[in-house]
């Protein structure tokens, strides 16, 4: 008697092979295919909008949701999600023009650090008391945004002194801003930590199965804490980049970035369940959102509808990314 054969679908055979399959490397190129398709349609509805000037505008504009959505991205692939980013950042710049005065050019790194011990408190609340991170950073949320509000008497903090965050100001060979490049330069900097350590295979298999990183020997609980570390320095260095170009700290600077920057992430094809994705893809996608919010006054769409396309995007894109074999219940 003989016995079957089985024939294996083309996406499982070229994954035995080792080969990524035609629809994943379209997946993966959707950010970039996107972000030229976009700045093509820009420039068909305002030819002026293709210019050295306003490129480096947007580019400028983007830089604080590039840290942002890089430091994020490293929490979502382990299968959390950080909602507190945005208010963290909105405190940073509160504690930034606070301080300033006292200890002058040190602030930036206090604040980034402060910002990484938050964000680390976050992770250890996450991973020993076991509460969900959604519970957790909604609730960091809420406390940071308090206390911006307190400390700054619900008003913003004006910078006399400019000097130490002029340098963001600046612009390399006349033509590219500082914060431009150094946001790219924490996105390679993390890119190239993660490839060079084993960090890179212990986040993707926290993401992907928990419980089978812990079984083959990953320090899950670490590298959880970590994530979270990352992502609130990152969150205190957008806010230095935001206090460059409003020279104030205020308790809701950065408030209205969340969405785009959880936006940021799903565009750029992170899976919202974790274990698949990069920060150079949060890059791209970051690009992508902040050219939507530059692009839609010049097409002649209101502001009032920029949370109605982020919504869009969020639930199109997750719809897209979404790995519904490790959740075989949707709730």
């Amino acid at each position: 008697m003989s016995t079957p054969v089985i024939a294996e679908p083309a996406a499982a055979a070229a994954a035995a092979k080792g080969g990524p399959t035609l629809g994943q490397r379209l997946t993966s190129l959707m950010p970039v295919i996107a972000l030229v398709a976009l700045l093509g349609a820009l420039t068909i509805a305002d030819p002026d909008f293709f210019t050295q000037r306003s490129l480096t505008a947007a580019a400028r504009t983007a830089s604080p949701l590039i840290v942002l959505a890089a430091g994020a991205t490293l929490v979502v692939l382990c299968g959390g999600i950080d909602l507190s980013i945005a208010a963290l950042a909105s405190l940073s710049t509160v504690f930034f023009a606070m301080w300033l005065p006292d200890l002058g050019g040190l602030t930036t790194f206090a604040v980034i650090g402060v910002a990484a011990a938050i964000g680390a408190v976050q992770g250890i609340a996450h991973v020993f008391l076991r509460i969900p991170s959604f519970i957790v950073t909604l609730g960091g949320m809420s406390i940071f945004s308090a206390i911006a509000l307190v400390v700054s008497d619900a008003g913003p903090i004006r910078i006399v002194d400019r000097d130490a965050t002029s340098w963001l100001n600046m612009y390399v060979g006349g033509y590219i801003p500082v914060s431009v490049v150094v946001a790219v330069v924490v996105v390679a900097a993390i890119s190239l930590v993660l490839r060079l350590t084993p960090l890179q295979s212990w986040i993707t298999a926290t993401g992907y199965s928990e419980s089978a990183a812990r079984l083959a020997g990953t320090p899950v609980d670490l590298v959880k804490i970590g994530a979270f570390c990352v992502s609130g320095a990152c969150a205190g260095l957008a806010a230095i980049m935001l206090v460059s170009r409003n020279f104030s700290g205020s308790p809701t600077m950065a408030d209205n970035l969340l969405l785009p920057a959880v936006a940021a992430i799903v565009v750029g094809g992170t899976a919202i369940t974790g274990g698949h994705g990069s920060v150079w893809r949060s890059l791209a996608g970051a690009l992508v959102v902040s050219l939507l919010r530059v692009g839609l006054p010049i097409v002649g769409v209101p502001s009032a509808y920029e949370q109605i396309l982020y919504g869009a995007i969020i639930v199109a894109a997750v719809a897209l990314t979404l790995d519904r074999s490790k959740v075989l219940i949707i709730k």
